[in-house]
């Protein structure tokens, strides 16, 4: 039995699009940020980081994006992984530039104390996150396939993770029709049964 702790707001949408697509049981569970229940010390005891996503699986638990979708198509879902190598690696770069760029991007405007004391800091990052976000995504309006997802013609794990932080930048006000690929990839997402299912379960905003 698979156990998704998660917050509809947050990147652990995409471990949820995943697990739709699987059509696997699982069961979720509501990680309420209004109520600071990250911090809790029952979910610190699950989660030391403090934050979502976190699986509980059979094995153990796992609590990094990139992991929980590596471990989930391992066992589930080979078919999300390239099987040639190369696009392979190509998915992965993908996974790890959303990852380690475009998401920190985003959380300079909300989360600038992660990085400075000082709160002029943090209204200086707020100011700077939509133009570094803007700049990432032309990067990837520029580089993935789109044929019609982003490594080619069927579906990745870099496809839902590409599709949650690009929804992410409308709430920085970053208008998406200025990124035609991306925005036809918003489309082609939010088209897919796993997607609806996710927002229906409110697994997503």
């Amino acid at each position: 039995m698979l156990t998704l702790h998660h917050n509809p707001f947050a990147i652990s949408a995409v471990a949820a699009i995943v697990l739709e697509e699987l059509e696997l049981d699982y069961t979720p569970v509501l990680v309420d940020f209004r109520v600071t229940a990250q911090q809790a010390p029952a979910y610190l005891a699950l989660n030391p980081k403090g934050r979502v996503p976190t699986l509980e699986t059979p094995s153990g638990v796992l609590t990094e994006t990139g992991a929980i979708l590596d471990y989930l198509a391992a066992v589930h879902g080979p078919h999300l992984v390239p099987d040639d190598a190369f696009q392979a690696a190509r998915m992965r770069e993908t996974m790890y530039y959303l990852a380690a760029t475009l998401h920190v991007n985003y959380a300079h405007a909300l989360r600038g104390a992660r990085w400075a004391d000082a709160e002029a800091s943090w209204a200086d990052m707020t100011a700077k996150a939509p133009h570094t976000m803007a700049a990432s995504l032309a990067y990837l309006e520029g580089h993935l396939d789109f044929a019609p997802f982003a490594i080619g013609s069927s579906l990745t794990l870099a496809d839902p993770w590409l599709f949650v932080l690009t929804g992410f930048a409308t709430r920085l006000h970053i208008d998406l029709a200025q990124f035609p690929n991306l925005s036809a990839h918003q489309v082609l997402m939010n088209d897919r049964y796993a997607v609806r299912a996710a927002r229906t379960k409110g697994m997503m905003a």
